[in-house]
């Protein structure tokens, strides 16, 4: 080996190294992806999808009403849910129509048929929604363990925005 060969090595080799370095901080502090389980995010998403999450996207700009997000719910569990109600908001459900701060707010994404139960942040115990605090909902209203049950949802535990479903691959989509 000559020393033209071990240039021409190490220099390839030090292209590796600084692609895996890359990808790696890539996954770990930008994006990752998910796996959607359960139905309560169905129509939107359904069971066994996959879906990149942008961890970052939070750290640039704020939450915002109708985002899809991840959440870690739990010691080892991760849901994926809508966000419905931001800080100062008043929410309340009636009728199967969403109410923020007294004004009704159509909600696209869910089937026309979705019943929802009457309800309202006071059911939580609060007149309105905290500082750094959220409330979520699955889009199947009927059949999602969210913000009704397990309370509003702190910062701290929003893992990162939805951005796109890549599985099944025949249908690719932008999460809206």
């Amino acid at each position: 080996m000559d020393l033209r060969d071990i240039k021409e090595f190490l220099s390839d080799a030090l292209k590796y190294i600084i692609t895996a370095i890359v990808v790696i901080v890539l996954i770990v502090y930008v994006v990752t992806f998910q796996q959607v389980v359960g139905p309560s995010m169905s129509p939107t998403l359904k069971d066994q999808d996959i879906v990149i999450l942008s961890k970052i996207h939070y750290r640039l700009f704020k939450v915002k009403r109708f985002d899809v997000i991840a959440l870690k719910y739990s010691d080892t569990k991760y849901l994926i849910k809508r966000v419905i109600g931001l800080p100062g908001d008043k929410v309340e459900y009636k009728d199967n129509i969403l109410y923020v701060n007294g004004k009704a707010i159509k909600e696209s994404f869910i089937k026309d048929n979705v019943i929802t139960e009457n309800f309202s942040t006071n059911d939580l115990g609060y007149k309105k929604i905290p500082t750094n605090m959220y409330l979520v909902l699955g889009d199947n209203r009927e059949n999602s363990l969210d913000g009704r049950k397990i309370g509003l949802i702190p910062k701290k535990d929003i893992l990162g925005r939805v951005n796109i479903k890549i599985w099944p691959i025949t249908k690719v989509k932008l999460v809206k």
